[in-house]
């Protein structure tokens, strides 16, 4: 059978599915898939209780193996919508609906891609699908457990493409080929209150700790590279919790996230960071979690491939970027070599989330060429 983008987009947006619910989403993608002749997992991963929904499919057993990632589950939907956000609804030439462009409309767009080409022939290889129920999440039993789980079972790809939304304005803009890597620490420094005009007999953490933010900003982590831009550290939040004007604090904390390129590993900056605060503040706790390295997929064939592909559908030769924030590509890339792309990202999170169909049509044609391409 042929899956129509638009039909199967449009379903996948009335499941109602804000992280952690799936509201039937993975079912429905997992019955089309089923009837596309995919064999399918489905892959809950997490405590009892609260596991986290993943969907693993594959047709076929040849190389090369090329897989689709991606998500279902979205953000809250928010308050103002022109429309219902889980209504799909179709105004003029626009589809309307939370995960539109992040990124039901991708996942339906490689879908219908597929069916298109099975509608004809059989395929030359094979092509899975890994989808998580938790990528906007805390992305921490969805893709990272399914690629445990798929090396387990010998289902590792030769390349990786992730729907992501990485066009800014126009279709055929940019394939993200790297992320930057994140950290977010936490620095708590202890003092002793006291009265303000007795400062002898206290000891103000905010000192040390305004010391201690001026260490960290002052340093430059480094220039950047060909592909990444500069490292970026940023102060996130400040806490005293002190609101009486006559008492020093006993105790300060400062927040912080570094987005950092690959000339960093996160371990390597969190020693910094705590051998920074030890100079202020020896007694300091410090709390630091690293969300994901940064990686860099260096353009190789299967790079130079969608590229072709994105080029000879929208007539745009797609710039290689790897900015802003993270993706589920990040636990991928340990795995096989991943590029990122999809629809245009200008309404993703927002009010009135939305996807051109001539976008939705462009993507799918995208799709079904590079699939041809990398030798399906």
């Amino acid at each position: 059978m042929e899956v129509p983008v638009l039909e199967l987009a449009q379903a996948l947006l009335k499941c109602p599915s804000v992280t952690p619910a799936d509201a039937g989403a993975l079912t429905y993608l997992a019955d089309v898939l089923a009837r596309l002749g995919f064999e399918i997992w489905h892959l809950p991963f997490g405590p009892e209780g609260a596991q986290t929904p993943n969907l693993f499919a594959r047709r076929g057993q040849a190389g090369p193996h090329l897989c689709f990632a991606g998500h279902t589950d979205v953000v809250p939907p928010g308050e103002g919508w022109r429309h219902p956000p889980f209504a799909a609804t179709i105004e003029g030439d626009v589809l309307y609906g939370r995960g539109a462009s992040d990124m039901k409309g991708a996942i339906a767009a490689f879908t219908s891609a597929v069916s298109t080409i099975l509608h004809t022939r059989e395929l030359r290889g094979s092509v899975s699908f890994l989808i998580t129920g938790d990528e906007e999440g805390a992305a921490q039993h969805g893709t990272r457990d399914v690629l445990a789980w798929m090396k387990a079972e010998g289902h590792i790809p030769d390349f990786c493409l992730v729907g992501e939304p990485t066009n800014p304005e126009k279709i055929g803009e940019t394939i993200k080929i790297g992320r930057r890597g994140s950290l977010n620490a936490t620095v708590t420094i202890r003092g002793v209150q006291g009265h303000v005009a007795y400062p002898h007999r206290a000891d103000n953490p905010i000192h040390r700790l305004v010391a201690l933010t001026h260490a960290l900003r002052s340093r430059t982590l480094d220039a950047g590279n060909a592909w990444f831009q500069p490292s970026s550290l940023q102060i996130t939040n400040i806490e005293v919790g002190n609101d009486a004007t006559n008492i020093i604090p006993g105790q300060a904390a400062v927040r912080l996230n570094i987005r950092f390129n690959n000339l960093h590993r996160g371990t390597e900056l969190a020693q910094w960071i705590e051998e920074t605060t030890r100079d202020y503040a020896p007694d300091a706790s410090i709390d630091v979690a690293i969300s994901g390295e940064a990686f860099l997929t260096e353009p190789n064939h299967y790079v130079e491939s969608l590229a072709r592909s994105v080029e000879a559908v929208t007539g745009r030769r797609p710039r290689m970027d790897t900015s802003g924030g993270t993706s589920d590509a990040r636990f991928i890339a340990s795995y096989c070599p991943t590029a990122e792309f999809g629809l245009v990202g200008a309404t993703m999170h927002k009010v009135d989330e939305a996807v051109h169909l001539g976008d939705l049509d462009a993507l799918r044609d995208i799709y079904r060429t590079f699939i041809q391409d990398f030798g399906l």
